[in-house]
């Protein structure tokens, strides 16, 4: 178990049980408004995707940091949810659309859910992930929130094992490099920086 790990849960759960804010449910968004809520949820999401990566047994036979990272390029989250007055690209953003910015966090969110949703995982190794991305598509993106999946025998059934391992370590690379980036975005509307 990892050292962050061994003294973030108790904390975390001294917190929930004893202070009445964090323990009662707290509405994620309030008219648009991004709450400390839905930053934190995001936070605990990035710490379980990194934890997962860390995990030795689930990329067995893969040096899984060596490896290369496979992001959805479905999105335009990166581009659309850059801060207001950002150069980014040679562009200079001159405005935030919030609402498009949410929409594109929303399908990143369902892209990564169906990926990870659809692997074989007997060992319950990738089970934390999938439960806090599940978590937060419920309570924020609820109609981003698949209703039916495809098995992962369905959709690539003649990939070996170690080609499974290998995609599977790299999406997972990918979800953390997004959900980096998704947690500050949401910091950042959090701020309230974006209506300055």
């Amino acid at each position: 178990m990892p050292l962050f790990q061994l003294y973030f849960t108790p904390a975390l759960l001294l917190l929930v049980l004893t202070c009445p804010q964090v323990s009662q449910s707290v509405p994620l968004m309030v008219k648009g408004t991004v709450t400390d809520s839905l930053v934190f949820s995001a936070q605990i999401l990035l710490h379980k995707i990194t934890d997962a990566l860390t995990k030795d047994e689930l990329f067995s036979g893969i040096n899984c940091s060596q490896e290369m990272v496979k992001l959805n390029n479905e999105t335009d989250t990166p581009s659309v949810c850059a801060p207001k007055g950002s150069k980014c690209s040679g562009i200079n953003k001159t405005e935030f659309d919030q609402d498009l910015c949410l929409e594109n966090i929303g399908k990143d969110l369902h892209h990564y859910f169906t990926f990870l949703a659809a692997q074989s995982d007997p060992d319950k190794l990738i089970d934390p992930t999938l439960s806090g991305l599940r978590e937060l598509m419920q309570n924020f993106f609820p109609r981003h929130l698949p209703s039916d999946l495809v098995s992962e025998e369905d959709a690539s059934e003649n990939s070996s094992s170690f080609d499974k391992k290998l995609n599977l370590c790299k999406v997972l690379k990918g979800f953390q490099v997004r959900s980096i980036t998704i947690n500050r975005v949401l910091s950042y509307m959090n701020s309230g920086e974006q209506t300055k």
